[in-house]
């Protein structure tokens, strides 16, 4: 249903966007990733149309977005940055403009407009200006205009963006419900949101594509992937350290929050994740310990991110290292 090919955007002498391609199929969640700066913006307003590429094209449902714009665009929603709307405007006004500019008869028209104020739950504020809205009710105004006419393909840009937690449910919600017999793309740099909506994702950095593939599996290359994770009490992590001395591992990172603690722990070479975690967890049952938390980590996704954009913390701002040859001199 969206066909990018080869995209590139130039503007003088700087490559906003190189040679980016990729599809998304019907009832499919595509997680547009990348830092400030990266191209996600400009190649969703590629897609759409309204930013001529220097090269390449988009296709929207077969049609060619350079070659055949209009008929493209009937086919999409859209929800750019700033979600631009007419300040004077009600929402109620602004939706009955949006459904009369479409072509719709007044039956449906309501028919539309009552769908999509359900959806974004704009009920309260229907015949309030728009310029008078709090940020997340002007974001929710714009994703009403961009799904009203029920649109087979969606590219929404920080559809969160300004919502409360509530807010941001019921927004995923939407967008898992719509997605069922819909492509959808969504930019965020909002990780949770990727695991929550999105099928999979793509992660851009400098223009170019660095890594794709499901949530699930990007998540799976970071170097926490198959780790063991014990989270105790502080005053219990003394004894905690003291037990890893007799535990096979390649070394342990701690981080502290608030009134806990919580230990990394990277299985030796040649040990199975799954063996470090059984290990621990009959140590930790000799010896009395009462943990919050005992698990086999699947990955981070905001680790690998970090990885491959380069927006990685520093190591000795996150842990302190317990190092495989500490414990083997403490055993000594």
């Amino acid at each position: 249903m969206i066909e990018v090919e080869h995209l590139i955007k130039k503007f003088g002498d700087f490559t906003a966007v190189n040679d980016l391609s990729f599809t998304v199929a019907r009832g499919q969640v595509m997680g547009f990733l990348g830092p400030n700066g990266a191209g996600k913006s400009t190649t969703m307003k590629m897609i759409t149309g309204f930013l001529r590429p220097s090269s390449g094209t988009a296709r929207i449902m077969g049609m060619d977005i350079c070659d055949n714009m209009l008929a493209a665009q009937r086919h999409f929603g859209y929800l750019p940055e700033g979600a631009p709307a007419w300040p004077d405007m009600t929402p109620r006004a602004f939706l009955q403009f949006i459904t009369q500019i479409r072509g719709f008869d007044k039956a449906a028209a309501r028919a539309a407009e009552a769908r999509a104020i359900e959806m974004t739950e704009l009920h309260g504020v229907l015949d309030q200006p728009i310029d008078t809205l709090s940020k997340g009710y002007r974001r929710r105004v714009g994703l009403a205009q961009a799904i009203v006419h029920d649109p087979d393909v969606l590219v929404m840009d920080e559809p969160t963006d300004g919502l409360d937690p509530n807010q941001k449910f019921q927004v995923r919600r939407a967008i898992t419900d719509m997605a069922r017999d819909k492509a959808i793309i969504i930019s965020t740099h909002i990780l949770e949101e990727v695991d929550a909506v999105c099928g999979a994702a793509m992660i851009i950095d400098r223009g170019q594509i660095v890594a794709e593939g499901t949530p699930s599996a990007l998540a799976a290359r970071s170097r926490y992937s198959g780790t063991v994770t014990l989270t105790l009490a502080h005053e219990q992590l003394p004894a905690a350290q003291k037990l890893l001395q007799n535990i096979n591992h390649q070394s342990a990172e701690l981080v502290t929050r608030g009134d806990e603690s919580t230990l990394h722990i990277f299985a030796a070479d040649g040990t199975e994740p799954g063996a470090l975690l059984a290990d621990m967890r009959t140590a930790i049952s000799e010896a009395g310990l009462s943990p919050r938390a005992l698990a086999l980590e699947t990955g981070r996704l905001d680790d690998v991110f970090g990885a491959l954009t380069g927006k990685a913390r520093p190591a000795a701002e996150r842990f302190d290292t317990v190092s495989q040859t500490q414990a083997e001199g403490a055993r000594s």
